[in-house]
């Protein structure tokens, strides 16, 4: 697996494009974090406020500098609008393997299709340029929305971290693994996946 942190992917369809995340941003995501404090619920990482905000861009901006991060901001297409972020994470070179996460839409994007276009973009990159054998996605055990979400694109449930984090809020998280395997994926899950797209 090989991933050039200092390139500048650019991943797009006809519905979404999902470019480098950077500091100016902060510009196109702040009505989020201003005016839907709630998407922010079940991370652990928050970013709601402007101060959040760009600690959170520059959290994202560090870690791809150090190599273990790649941080995108996601447009719509459809609607000609900066719809939220995703990234790959915890990036195990050696491994093959890495995470996509940290993933939010605005309220108006959810449920609009947007997100099976980013994760058939960003799971056919992982498996089909960056050479994955192996792609999780992990959630809050408790934000049942986005556990079904990624049942819905083929991922299949691997366990329950417990006590696993400690939130901004005192609460310790239970977090959920799930994930898509290279065989999986272009036997059976990109196909599926690709039925599902509207």
């Amino acid at each position: 697996m090989q991933v050039d942190f200092d390139k500048e992917y650019i991943l797009e369809n006809e519905r979404v494009l999902l470019r480098p995340l950077q500091e100016s941003d902060v510009e196109h995501l702040l009505h989020f974090s201003l005016n839907e404090p709630e998407l922010w619920t079940y991370s652990y990482q928050q970013a709601d406020g402007e101060e959040n905000l760009k600690r959170y861009i520059e959290n994202a901006l560090l870690c791809r500098k150090n190599k273990t991060e790649y941080p995108f901001i996601i447009f719509d297409k459809k609607t000609q609008q900066y719809a939220g972020s995703t990234r790959f994470y915890d990036i195990q070179i050696p491994h093959q393997s890495l995470e996509i996460g940290y993933t939010w839409y605005g309220k108006d994007f959810q449920r609009s299709g947007l997100n099976r276009h980013c994760k058939l973009l960003l799971l056919s990159f992982a498996f089909e340029t960056l050479g994955a054998e192996r792609v999780a996605l992990r959630a809050d055990n408790n934000n049942k929305r986005s556990i079904a979400a990624m049942k819905a694109i083929g991922c299949i449930e691997e366990g329950v971290l417990r006590s696993h984090l400690l939130l901004p809020n005192g609460r310790r998280r239970d977090s959920i693994i799930l994930s898509i395997l290279k065989d999986e994926w272009f036997n059976t899950v990109k196909e599926e996946l690709k039925k599902k797209i509207y």
